[in-house]
């Protein structure tokens, strides 16, 4: 019997859960998981999960226990709530209420988005080329279902400018029903399409979709359908369908609009299929065919395919094809692969192409002219930035249309004459309030690793800041899937600035901001460098005088998640706070089991725990499995109760083995969104409320009542 098993033979708990003063001093009660053992084995190996019943949230108790522990929140954060609102008006009060996007030009017609004051939602709407009258031709507050969950997807004009399809989520489970709206009219079609993953494309007909089904149990994207207009309900035809359990499909329509491409691919591997767009009714060929660790991604201009790809080439390279000979054999080189240069993104023009590069952590824009005139860089003054290829529609302009953002920039949209080289700002994020940049001054610095890794960090902080270890600094990353956490602007994040805070990005390993040798450092066998490389950022934030130890929080969501439970048990002493949202903590239990979302699909991230070898290992650092009789920093949990990336009851399980395993008299605090799914809740504004709650989680700590 393991020891935690004992515990509850001492209790001798019979209810779901019961009180007990954990948390010290006169706090609330807080609640107590019932402890139900259930044994899993593998490699002659017994492991003991005594909050595998959490898994059932069909039945009542597993609800009572989630509300209870909401009760308990709100019970112990009472004294915050007039902190809470007033964070919450903070950061509502920068944000403008009625904004609106840059408008595009696509088929004759301008098409932008905005909100209204008091609407939580965007409307979608457009005007005729040489005319200022507005269309609204979707309006997310009229489909919202009231206070409920509600998300827009897809959203799809023809290319005669005629319907637009668009899918509705209101569950949180990424399950949407796509319909189809006559704009001439204004009325809803009687197709109605359920159960799908929300992507649709437009053939050249104006009468074909195409849309991507998941699985209903593991959510994986498998198969690709055929939608025509006005086809009686369950004539759709099924046009492909992924048996590889580790891949996912998708389906797009090329930026020249001449080809439609199908998509299999997943962590190593990439294959595409393509259709002219004019022909829904024929069949995809095979671009080039899968095979281990070959990604590629294709795009295409004039007569040729453009093609991304690692074929002999770590951090990628461009190749090109004719459009009648796609196979590898056929490839020819354009851009050659460079040790220190990650090619990440690719924007196509008639007369020109555009790299997004990674070098050094940093996305550069490179402008390539056909004409074979000297390429050449867009220059950017931040320490730290982000920056993206935003909305270009049409082949045959001379204008790139970009997005950017710093830490101390709000986000920003430019057109950049190719041909001038001169750029206009088109409009930045207005920020209310009385915002000024000058107020505020960003750092990019690195930091050794213990293996002598040289990790970078993006760090803000409002000026007159002096390193003497007195300011409180909140430190995120995320770490995985190569997904980079660049160096953006966030309003709400002004709110921490104001009272003395620091905010740090930690670019840990896992990611891919230093190229793919970034990312293949943090993933598999090496994941724990993502973990000990975010512990060596912190304690250098510490050694460097911009916070210390009594002041250091630490945030992550979903495998940021992840991360944050790694370092609380790798090392507790480190952090003040740490505020784990949507967290995943259960990693093998979760992977061993292919019938969770995501799990088949990413074998080659995490491993595959029925290999001995990745199941001990990742075993060493899953969070669920690790956590100890010890002290550890407060801790603030968020989870949605539908979310179908990260099951509720990962976070469920894990709070409550640490309620009875902890030490310390610190705070642990369960936030479970029962209309949520993975992004919290839906809405403009509904957000910034769980944001004013972990701000006011961690102020509180500190002693900071406004």
């Amino acid at each position: 019997m393991n020891r935690l098993a004992k515990v509850v033979v001492l209790m001798m708990m019979t209810s779901v859960f019961s009180g007990c003063q954990d948390d010290g001093g006169d706090r609330p009660v807080a609640p107590v998981a019932k402890i139900q053992p259930t044994e899993l084995t593998a490699f002659g190996e017994t492991r003991v999960d005594n909050y595998f019943w959490l898994r059932e949230r069909e039945k009542p108790e597993v609800i009572q226990y989630l509300e209870a522990e909401n009760e308990y929140l709100k019970q112990v954060l009472a004294p915050t709530e007039e902190l809470q609102k007033k964070l919450f008006t903070e950061m509502k009060g920068r944000i403008k209420k009625d904004d609106t996007t840059v408008p595009y030009l696509y088929n004759g017609y301008w098409y932008y988005s905005r909100f209204e004051e008091g609407g939580e939602y965007e409307l979608h709407c457009r005007r005729p080329e040489g005319s200022d009258t507005e269309e609204v031709f979707l309006n997310g507050n009229t489909l919202a279902p009231g206070d409920g969950y509600f998300s827009l997807s897809g959203v799809e004009v023809s290319p005669d400018s005629r319907k637009v399809v668009y899918g509705v989520d209101t569950a949180g489970r990424r399950f949407y029903t796509l319909r189809i709206k006559d704009l001439e009219t204004g009325q809803l079609l009687d197709d109605i399409i359920p159960d799908v993953t929300g992507e649709v494309t437009w053939a050249l007909d104006n009468r074909t979709l195409f849309y991507t089904r998941q699985d209903p149990e593991t959510l994986r994207s498998y198969q690709v359908w055929r939608h025509e207009l006005g086809a009686a309900p369950g004539s759709d035809v099924l046009i492909f369908e992924e048996q590889d359990e580790t891949f996912d499909v998708s389906i797009e329509r090329t930026k020249s609009e001449r080809f439609l491409l199908l998509s299999s691919s997943q962590t190593l591997s990439t294959e595409f299929r393509i259709l002219e767009a004019d022909n829904p009714l024929g069949k995809f060929r095979i671009f080039e065919p899968r095979r281990r660790d070959l990604e590629y991604h294709i795009e295409h201009q004039g007569d040729r395919f453009l093609i991304l790809t690692n074929h002999e080439a770590k951090n990628f390279r461009l190749m090109q094809c004719s459009e009648n000979d796609t196979g590898l054999d056929g490839w020819e080189e354009l851009i050659a692969h460079r040790d220190d240069v990650f090619l990440e993104d690719l924007e196509v023009f008639d007369n020109w192409l555009v790299l997004a590069e990674r070098f050094d952590g940093l996305t550069q824009l490179k402008i390539l002219p056909s004409d074979g005139s000297a390429a050449y860089e867009l220059e950017f003054n931040d320490p730290t930035w982000s920056v993206w290829l935003s909305t270009n529609v049409s082949l045959d302009s001379e204008i790139l249309r970009f997005g950017y953002s710093s830490l101390t920039t709000p986000t920003s949209t430019y057109d950049f004459d190719m041909n001038a080289k001169e750029k206009t700002l088109l409009k930045q994020t207005e920020v209310l309030g009385g915002f000024l940049s000058e107020n505020y001054q960003s750092e990019y610095i690195q930091v050794k690793a213990e293996d002598g890794t040289l990790v970078p960090v993006s760090l803000v902080y409002r000026k007159g800041f002096k390193p003497n270890g007195q300011s409180p600094l909140l430190l995120y990353a995320y770490g995985s899937y190569g997904y980079s956490m660049d160096a953006s602007f966030g309003s709400s994040r002004l709110s921490l600035l104001d009272r003395g805070f620091v905010y740090a990005i930690a670019h840990v390993r896992g990611g891919e901001e230093k190229g793919r040798a970034w990312y293949e450092g943090g993933k598999l066998l090496k994941k724990k460098n993502t973990f000990t490389d975010f512990i060596d950022c912190g304690n250098y934030l510490v050694d460097q005088g911009y916070t210390d130890h009594d002041r250091l929080f630490a945030m992550g969501g979903s495998a940021g998640g992840l991360l944050m439970g790694a370092i609380m048990n790798m090392a507790p002493e480190v952090w003040r706070g740490v505020v784990a949202q949507v967290p995943w903590v259960d990693v093998v239990t979760t992977m061993q089991d292919d019938s969770i979302p995501l799990t088949t699909s990413e074998y080659d991230e995490w491993g595959n725990p029925g290999e001995e070898e990745y199941y001990h290992y990742m075993l060493s650092y899953s969070p669920y499995d690790n956590v100890q009789a010890m002290n550890y920093p407060a801790t603030l949990v968020t989870t949605g109760l539908h979310d179908s990336q990260v099951q509720y009851w990962e976070p469920a399980k894990w709070v409550a083995k640490l309620r009875v395993m902890k030490t310390d008299n610190n705070p642990l605090l369960f936030k479970i969104n029962m209309e949520a799914g993975h992004g919290g809740a839906s809405g403009r504004f509904r957000r910034l409320e769980e944001m004013a709650l972990s701000y006011a989680f961690m102020l509180d700590l500190l002693g900071i009542k406004e």
